[in-house]
């Protein structure tokens, strides 16, 4: 084992102001501000006084660190958290204490002296100590060391005598310098702690009790020392340092009285003045402190009266209590429709389908009807050409279809025969008889759908459901707050809260029905007619928003309807449709324009879906078959009689389209029924059918044209697309004129008049020499 170093103590300098006024110890050359301490040959023991001195120093510091108390961090330890140091300080102490444990190594106990002593060196008192007493070597330590195992082997307690310990450390002083270390060899490393006794684990607990209790007190010192150094370096204090640290270090002592120091005489007038003096301030305050609580005061008074004027205005509480109810009224509005909107929609896609249902019945049925007597009569046509006389092979569905329309038919002639109308041709029916169990069936499926129809607001308040409540809430507050009522734009939210109940209201409304229920008898309709007539001054000027409330739910409500029933349930073929669905949309368009923008894309894309609906009629509905002449000679034959009835069918469609006129534009209305129609299909079939109704049929032709086209006198010439009609029309009458019929070529001299082709019909007077006419175009 290497041999232990020796252990050297250094001074720290104190100033020359210190209390003890202890000399300055010289330094050795080459170490400025150090000396070292002489070892255990070179020096002596030192006396008896001074070891008695150093343990009475001992007992009143551990003394003092037991008796304060712990402020700060007090659960901190010296070993895991060291007090500040200054950075130049060199300083180290010696811990004194002797308790130390039995079997600790000679050189890790001068390691963790030396430690403690570094950590400590800010110490004020242990500087003092320091300066003022011989510090012990390291032999007088090993001396009180061997002394006290001595005295714990042979007796039962150890001596508190401090004299009999130095003494005994002077008496073997001697012997423990002539002592040797023993080499590294002798020594045997213990891998186990030795046994102890009993008095032994006693003494061991009662020195650790003693050693915790020490370092918390030299750790309470260094950390009350370090804030008083910190505190001196705010206030800047550069005079007197030395000794404001020395009087502060004395364990904390209270200040004594100096009886030497004199003060001035006091007296009982100096007394009264001051408390005068006294009482006038806490005077002065109070008032003040009166003249604040009176404005206070003030303040808390006109405070409680503003509130109870605001609460008492009947303006201002009315008027939020009437925004805050109109707040409410239309959230729970909107929470109701958007609740029942989808109940709305399913009933409304049920009936839409239900009426879709029954129209593709109709026009099916139409289109087998139209193929199946087509294809017979092919058959027949092909037959009579070969000349063979056995009879045509009709399958049962052809004959079963052929019975029915046999049957409709009878009942058709049987109504109009009890009507008293006798000039109805056939082809012009619309063919749109149910049979008894499809009326059975629609009806039911029909009246399901109105049973669940009025189920939907069944439970519903009718301020939240019938419009005219609805908007006489709007109502008032466009009477009593316009201003607000204009600048919200409460006419453009109107449209958007109603749509859900017209909707509702029309889920019944078939507009291809003459007998409808017309627009403008319609609850809604006179419920937003009346809001609108009860209007301020300001809906009557010219751009006023209420105005446009009613064009807005057409366009939002009602037109979205109708074009569905044009677009998938009318049929242009029927005249009771087309002439119900005039009338409705003449009505809808009528008071949709008195919106400002009549060209609306509402309005325009109806007017599309109409036209578009018309042309695929004209295309897909019109069928008039043209035959031999043998075989049509004969008025009464099957092929003269289909052919007939497809003619007048087809000029049903042509007098359906020109009941458009008025909504639809001219040039496009001309173009589909003169262009389209009577050019295409109507003037071909009248070249392929001869005799005497050939004139009928052109007036009926005229008589549906309307009177519009040809309210111009100063035009003499017709509309460019009845061209072919009226060379037609020329080609018979030069026909009739053989034949010396008057009368039917009087009938087409007024077809030419009426239909404006004037100069063709003067030519043909003057070329025939009719002057009994000219009458008729004077007329004109």
């Amino acid at each position: 084992m290497a041999q232990r170093p020796k252990r050297t103590f250094r001074q720290r300098r104190t100033d020359s102001s210190d209390s003890d006024g202890a000399q300055e110890p010289k330094a050795e050359p080459g170490v400025p501000g150090e000396q070292a301490a002489p070892g255990p040959a070179e020096e002596g023991p030192p006396s008896e006084g001074d070891c008695a001195e150093v343990a009475e120093r001992l007992r009143r510091a551990r003394g003092r660190g037991r008796a304060r108390g712990r402020v700060w961090a007090s659960s901190r330890r010296a070993a895991k958290a060291a007090p500040r140091l200054d950075p130049g300080s060199e300083s180290r102490t010696v811990d004194l204490s002797t308790d130390k444990e039995d079997g600790i190594h000679h050189s890790s106990e001068s390691e963790d002296d030396q430690s403690s002593f570094s950590n400590s060196s800010s110490s004020l008192e242990e500087e003092e100590f320091l300066s003022s007493v011989n510090v012990p070597d390291a032999a007088f330590i090993q001396a009180a060391y061997r002394k006290r195992e001595l005295a714990r082997a042979q007796e039962d307690y150890i001596s508190l005598d401090v004299k009999h310990v130095f003494n005994i450390c002077n008496m073997k002083k001697s012997s423990e310098g002539s002592e040797s270390e023993p080499d590294d060899h002798e020594n045997v490393i213990p891998f186990t702690p030795k046994p102890q006794t009993l008095r032994q684990r006693m003494a061991e607990e009662t020195t650790n009790r003693n050693e915790e209790t020490s370092e918390d007190s030299q750790e309470d010192e260094n950390q009350d020392i370090w804030e008083q150094q910190q505190m001196r370096k705010a206030v800047k204090i550069t005079e007197g340092r030395d000794i404001y640290l020395s009087y502060s270090s004395e364990s904390q002592a209270v200040k004594k009285f100096d009886v030497s120091i004199s003060f001035p005489p006091i007296n009982l007038e100096i007394i009264k003045k001051q408390l005068n003096n006294r009482l006038t301030l806490l005077q002065d305050t109070h008032r003040s402190h009166l003249r604040e609580y009176e404005k206070y005061m003030e303040d808390i008074k006109s405070s409680r009266s503003t509130i109870q004027n605001l609460e008492n205005s009947s303006d201002q509480a009315l008027n939020f209590k009437f925004y805050k109810s109109m707040k409410i009224y239309v959230e729970n509005l909107i929470d109701c429709l958007n609740e029942k909107i989808i109940n709305i929609q399913e009933i409304e896609s049920a009936m839409h389908a239900l009426l879709l249902k029954q129209a593709m019945i109709f026009m099916k049925r139409r289109q087998d009807e139209l193929k199946h007597e087509s294809t017979y009569l092919q058959q027949l046509s092909r037959e009579a050409e070969a000349s063979t006389n056995r009879g045509l092979d009709v399958d049962e569905k052809a004959q079963w279809i052929f019975e029915e329309i046999e049957s409709r038919r009878a009942q058709r002639r049987q109504a109009r025969a009890l009507s008293g109308n006798c000039t109805h041709q056939e082809g012009m029916s619309s063919d749109d008889e149910l049979s008894s169990a499809d009326t059975i069936d629609f009806q039911k499926s029909r009246g399901d759908i109105l049973q669940n129809h009025k189920k939907i607001f069944e439970d519903v308040h009718d301020d939240f459901c019938n419009i005219q409540n609805i908007l006489l809430k709007f109502q008032h507050w466009r009477e009593k707050f316009p201003d607000s009522y204009y600048e919200a734009f409460i006419s453009l939210c109107i449209p958007k809260l109603l749509n859900p109940l017209i909707r509702f209201q029309l889920i019944d409304w078939n507009p291809l029905k003459i007998d409808s229920i017309g627009l403008k008898q319609m609850s809604w309709f006179t419920s937003i007619k009346e809001f609108i007539d009860s209007s301020m001054e300001d809906s009557k000027k010219e751009g006023s928003f209420d105005k446009k409330i009613l064009p807005a739910v057409i366009n939002k409500a009602v037109i979205p309807r109708l074009t569905d029933f044009i677009e998938f349930i009318w049929d242009p073929l029927s005249t009771s449709q087309t002439t119900g669905l005039v009338i409705q949309c003449k009505m809808i368009l009528e008071e949709h324009s008195t919106c400002e923008n009549e060209d609306s894309k509402g309005k325009q894309d109806l007017l599309k879906h109409i036209v578009s609906r018309m042309k695929k009629a004209v295309e897909e509905d019109v069928f008039i078959p043209l035959y031999p002449m043998s075989a049509v000679e004969n008025r009464t034959s099957p092929h003269s009689e289909f052919q007939e009835r497809q003619f007048w069918s087809g000029l049903k469609l042509f007098r359906n389209i020109l009941l458009w006129n008025g909504l639809i534009p001219e040039d496009t209305l001309q173009e589909l029924g003169l262009g389209k129609l009577l050019n295409r299909y109507l003037i071909v079939a009248l070249n392929a059918i001869p005799g005497p109704d050939v004139v009928k049929k052109c007036s009926q032709i005229a008589a549906y044209l309307p009177e519009e086209w040809f309210q111009n006198s100063a035009v003499r010439t017709s509309i460019p697309q009845l061209e072919n009609l009226i060379q037609f029309l020329l080609q018979s009458a030069r026909k009739l004129s053989r034949s010396e019929l008057r009368d039917e070529i009087k009938e087409i001299i007024i077809i030419l008049v009426k239909i404006k082709a004037l100069t063709q019909a003067e030519s043909f007077i003057e070329e025939y020499h009719l002057d009994h006419l000219k009458s008729i175009i004077k007329e004109v």
